[in-house]
Order: C-alpha cells, then sequence, then structure tokens
C-alpha cells in the first residue's frame, strides 16, 4: 500500500478518510516557510541545550525538545491547525466524546544516527490492548527541515493499523515519508512506524504533535509544562485543547466540581 499524498487545499475529511484506510496521510507544504521559520527561531535555543537520548529508542544521537506550547508562541498555528484538528478529531471522537493535546515536542535527529525501532505510539499507555475498532490517537510530524530517506525521514508502514498487536515488524517494511519543509505527517497510534538513520550530514528537525482521546492520561504532563498562569495568555481553545477542560461529564473538574477554565481565569 502507498502512503497517500496530498496537497494544502485538502479537506480535513479526505485526510480523515485516509487514516481509516491507510493509517498514515501527507499533506505537503501545508504551512510556509516563513512560520516554520519562527517556528525554528524559537525553538532552537531549547534544542541546542537538550540532552541526547539516553537509549536506542529514544536515539543517542536524538533531541527531544518538549513543552513547545510554552516555548513558541509561533508552534500554536501548527498545534490549532484546522485541516489537521477537524481531521484528527473525525477519526478520535469515532469511539470518545472529546480529544486533547497528547504530546508535543522537537525530534531533532543528528548525523549518524541509527534508526528506531518499529513500534506503535498507543504503546505508551502500558501496551494497553485497545479494541482494534478504536483508534485513540492521532499523531503528527510537521517537517522543520526537509525529510529525506536520507537523513531519517519518519517510516511508516501504511496498513499496519490494521495489524495484530505488539508485532515487531523489521525496518526493511518501512518505507521513508518524504516530504518537503512545511508538510505534515499524520500517522494513527496503531500504525508502525518508527525514525529513520540519518545518513546524511545534516539534522533532521520535525515538530511532533500527538492528539488522543480526553479520557485518557497525556504523555506530556501539560499542567506541569503549561501551568494555570501561562495557560491564561494561551487562546482560550489551546488552553482547552491541552487540558483545561472536561474530558467527559465526570472527568477534569477541580474543588466543588468548577469547570478548569475557572482556575485559568483567575490569571487574567
Amino acid at each position: 500500500m502507498e502512503l497517500p499524498r496530498f496537497e494544502k487545499d485538502v479537506s480535513s475529511k479526505e485526510v480523515a478518510q485516509a487514516l481509516g484506510d491507510a493509517g498514515c496521510a501527507v499533506i505537503e507544504q501545508l504551512v510556509d516557510d516563513e512560520l516554520m521559520d519562527r517556528v525554528a527561531s524559537e525553538v532552537e535555543p531549547f534544542v541546542e541545550s537538550t540532552p541526547f537520548g539516553v537509549d536506542d529508542f529514544m536515539g543517542k544521537k536524538t533531541r527531544r525538545t518538549g513543552s513547545l506550547i510554552a516555548r513558541s508562541s509561533s508552534f500554536h498555528e501548527l498545534a490549532l491547525h484546522p485541516v489537521v484538528v477537524d481531521a484528527v478529531k473525525d477519526v478520535i471522537c469515532e469511539t470518545a466524546s472529546s480529544m486533547q493535546i497528547h504530546l508535543t515536542q522537537i525530534i531533532d535527529i543528528s548525523p549518524d544516527s541509527q534508526a528506531q525501532l518499529v513500534h506503535r505510539d498507543q504503546w505508551a499507555w502500558d501496551f494497553f490492548p485497545f479494541p482494534s475498532e478504536w483508534e485513540v490517537e492521532v499523531s503528527t510530524m510537521w517537517a522543520l527541515t526537509d525529510f529525506t530517506e536520507e537523513n531519517g525521514a519518519t517510516r511508516v508502514i501504511p496498513g499496519s493499523h490494521l495489524w495484530e498487536d505488539k508485532l515487531r515488524p523489521p525496518y526493511e517494511e518501512t518505507i521513508p515519508a518524504e516530504m518537503p519543509r512545511g508538510s505534515v505527517l499524520l500517522y494513527a497510534g496503531s500504525t508502525y512506524h518508527g525514525g529513520g538513520a540519518n545518513k546524511a550530514d545534516t539534522r533532521r528537525t520535525g515538530v511532533n504533535v500527538d492528539y488522543s482521546a480526553s479520557f485518557l492520561r497525556q504523555e506530556e504532563n501539560q499542567y506541569l509544562a503549561c501551568p494555570p498562569d501561562v495557560a491564561a495568555t494561551l487562546d482560550p481553545d489551546l488552553a482547552k485543547m491541552i487540558g483545561y477542560s472536561r474530558g467527559s461529564y465526570a472527568l477534569g473538574c477541580f474543588g466543588d466540581l468548577q469547570d478548569p477554565m475557572e482556575a485559568v481565569n483567575v490569571y487574567k
């Protein structure tokens, strides 16, 4: 199966359909260089101070820099891009009442980095065996630099979201999600994928934003990354997306059954 590819005028419904059919899709040059320049400028100091990973999975020559919502105001435009968010919502909200931002990070793969183990992102929930008809997560990878096979483009296996769980597909079964800067790769939490090996002499930098069903714990603790005084400076839609909202009727309240945005509004 081929990796579905779309131009920037694609509808969110078409992208959601591709995620259902193939488990992954690329929208080429969805945003312009000016936005990516701003994001790159804002995050670079934090990337430079981030240590490399401690094991092969995290990448011993890979930096993973989080807290992007607090660190980069320009990043907000990626996190809330309507085509991406609406497509993700169509997928996740087939089985959940609402969705949230699960993780934000820069993944910066240096030259000579080895390929990552092929895996499913939804294994983050302690390898819980979600029903095969449930899609509780959609990940996105924005190209902050061009993604090529040589420099370690994310590798995916289209159609693998329909496979059995806890498999260990070999690297050779994956294909590189090559794409120019400003493009975005979307892939389901059940899609087998992994970071590629960087055989180039330049870094491969991607902006990783993952979304999940609101009834699940987030991988990135947004209440520490963006405490209420920081959340008060955000677009209210973004604050709610990172968890300052009820995940359902009985999830996410505080105090005397108060709405989380009441805690945020104290700082305005």
